[in-house]
C-alpha cells in the first residue's frame, strides 16, 4: 500500500500531461497494489484529481492469484508479479488483439542501504509505461 501514492501521482500526471482520459485505455495495470492499495488509488485518483480508473483498471498483484481459493490476502506483491502478468498474460492478449493500448504502471520501494543505515524512509515509487499495438 505504500506504493499507492507513487502511482497515483504518476497516472495522474500522466493522463493531464497528455490530455487522455482513462476511457481511451483497454486497460490500466498496476504492479502490485493488492486489493487494498487498488481501492486507495481509486480514493485517491477521484478525491484528489477527478479520475475514475476503477472500470479499466487490474492489478497485476491480484490477477496472478485465486484469491478464493489461495490464501494470499489482498494478492500478490513484488516485482514478480509484474514481469509475470505483463509478459505472459498481458503480452498475448495484445498479440490476438483483446488490447491495443495499455498504461503499464510498475511500482517498488527505492531501496538505498545508505537510507536505510541512516534512519531515513524508503520511497515508494512507480514507471509508467503506454504501450500500444501496431504503433
Amino acid at each position: 500500500m505504500t506504493f499507492t501514492p507513487a502511482a497515483k501521482k504518476t497516472i495522474a500526471d500522466f493522463l493531464t500531461d497528455t490530455a487522455a482520459k482513462p476511457s481511451d485505455f483497454d486497460l490500466i495495470l498496476t504492479g502490485d497494489l493488492g486489493s487494498v492499495g487498488s481501492e486507495l488509488l481509486y480514493e485517491l485518483l477521484l478525491r484528489e484529481n477527478g479520475i475514475d480508473i476503477s472500470m479499466v483498471h487490474k492489478d497485476c498483484g491480484l490477477m496472478i492469484y485465486d484469491r478464493e481459493k489461495q490464501d494470499v490476502h489482498s494478492g500478490g506483491s513484488g516485482c514478480g508479479c509484474s514481469g509475470s502478468v505483463l509478459c505472459s498474460h498481458i503480452i498475448n492478449s495484445m498479440r490476438v488483439g483483446k488490447y491495443k493500448n495499455i498504461l503499464f504502471i510498475a511500482t517498488g520501494a527505492l531501496m538505498s542501504p545508505v537510507s536505510s543505515l541512516q534512519g531515513q524512509t524508503i520511497p515508494g515509487i512507480a514507471h509508467l509505461v503506454n504501450i500500444k499495438k501496431g504503433v
